[in-house]
């Protein structure tokens, strides 16, 4: 009795809800939202990482993914989480000893392949590869003009920066190197790329042995910058991590 009762309350408040909002509401308590609403709602979830292993952007999303990207909000969004990292680095004080450290991810946190992905349909289309390997040897990915300004910040607050990237050594180590460098990511300790040694592993344990090594070399890490939640679990994280905006993409 109390549980039927419960149930016509939901419904009615779902009812009530709908009416108001211009939503579907289902007597099991779903909430159907419908275009550019649902997609919001979907780019929360993945940027919350509440939806997982995801494959493709949903069809429905192209144009909502294509606006975010390139009108504006994107570059805003950006800008606010750059804003909350200087404001955390500007509380700390470098030591002498030269070992304080900052991690950064390279693709879509350096430098950006958004041009490549309007190819792809925004990430609609599946994963490519080749076609991603064949983009990435032409070394044309422009900088993010907010996370290049932390850069800066960082190397000249006197802190070691590691630029850690799945990317492949042996096929684009040196066009990866020669594109930061043109965009002007100068001054860095280290790039590192995936070797033969880590190949068929997971971001997440990948880079989790990459910072275990920076770590035993003396370094702390005070920051860890990614656009991928697989940049930012595993072991020694560091102090703190930031997770930058990607709704085009899930490295798992």
């Amino acid at each position: 009795m109390i549980h039927g009762l419960r149930e016509m309350l939901i419904f009615l408040f779902l009812a009530v809800f709908s009416k108001a909002t211009g939503a579907k509401a289902y007597s099991r308590g779903v909430v159907i939202q419908e275009g550019a609403a649902y997609c919001l709602s979907w780019r929360l979830a993945v940027e919350a990482n509440n939806v997982r292993a995801w494959r493709t952007v949903p069809s429905q999303c192209l144009r909502y993914v294509e606006t975010y990207m390139l009108g504006g909000q994107y570059e805003r969004d950006l800008d606010l989480i750059v804003g909350q990292i200087l404001s955390y680095v500007n509380g700390i004080a470098p030591s002498s000893d030269g070992m304080d450290a900052w991690i950064l991810d390279v693709d879509d946190t350096c430098i950006s392949n958004v041009l490549y992905y309007r190819g792809k349909r925004y990430g609609c289309d599946p994963y490519d590869p080749a076609a991603f390997r064949a983009w990435a040897l032409k070394g044309g990915c422009p900088a993010i003009p907010a996370v290049l300004a932390l850069f800066s910040y960082l190397v000249q607050s006197g802190f070691k920066v590691f630029l850690v990237t799945g990317r492949d050594q042996e096929t684009l180590g040196q066009v990866t190197l020669d594109n930061l460098h043109y965009e002007g990511f100068v001054g860095y300790k280290r790039l590192i790329l995936r070797t033969a040694e880590f190949k068929g592993q997971s971001a997440v344990a990948y880079k989790s042995e990459i910072r275990r090594q920076i770590e035993e070399e003396g370094y702390r890490i005070w920051g860890n910058v990614g656009d991928q939640w697989s940049d930012l679990q595993g072991e020694c994280l560091g102090n703190r991590t930031f997770k930058l905006p990607n709704p085009m993409y899930f490295v798992p």
